[in-house]
């Protein structure tokens, strides 16, 4: 087999397992990630380095690698735009936090959203007390959304982050 076509096809195997560990472990989106999660990422690259590009360690087979992670990702990102299943396969559906004031439990523990998290999400919006949300929205590219009942409040968008010093790895 060419050694480049052996590449395209380990990277392209390790890309899909990536996908689908993401999606069983239950991170939706790169902005739910936290410090430990991170490391585990960085990690697992160096780990399946060598799966993908074998004993090749040239720049060429590199940039072959490379080229395959990028080129599949695009073809994901393409196919999602068109098939509902596979989006609905990779990808949630928003979660409400809060609805009428009232906190939503079950949702922040499995989302793993802290009550100090949630409520520096609020003090961004404007808002300062659990009652005055109207909605509260957990969207899926892992930010807060908040709609209070005050028509006067300007709404924003809170993205989470993973940490101060990391900032958000979200685009």
């Amino acid at each position: 087999m060419n050694p480049y076509l052996d590449i395209i096809i380990r990277s392209v195997c390790v890309y899909l397992f990536m996908i689908i560990a993401l999606r069983i472990f239950g991170k939706k989106e790169l902005s739910q990630l936290n410090t430990a999660d991170v490391i585990l990422i960085l990690l697992i690259s160096n780990s399946v380095q060598n799966a993908m590009v074998g004993s090749n360690t040239s720049l060429i087979g590199g940039i072959v690698a490379a080229f395959a992670l990028f080129l599949i990702n695009l073809l994901f990102k393409k196919t999602m735009l068109h098939s509902k299943f596979i989006k609905e396969m990779l990808q949630d559906k928003p979660e409400i936090l809060i609805h009428n004031g009232k906190i939503e439990f079950k949702a922040l523990t499995k989302l793993g959203i802290s009550s100090e998290e949630l409520e520096e999400a609020m003090r961004e919006h404007g808002v300062e007390f659990y009652k005055d949300v109207k909605l509260a929205m957990f969207e899926i590219d892992g930010s807060i959304s908040i709609i209070s009942g005050d028509k006067d409040l300007k709404q924003t968008h809170h993205k989470r982050k993973i940490h101060k010093t990391l900032g958000n790895l979200n685009n």
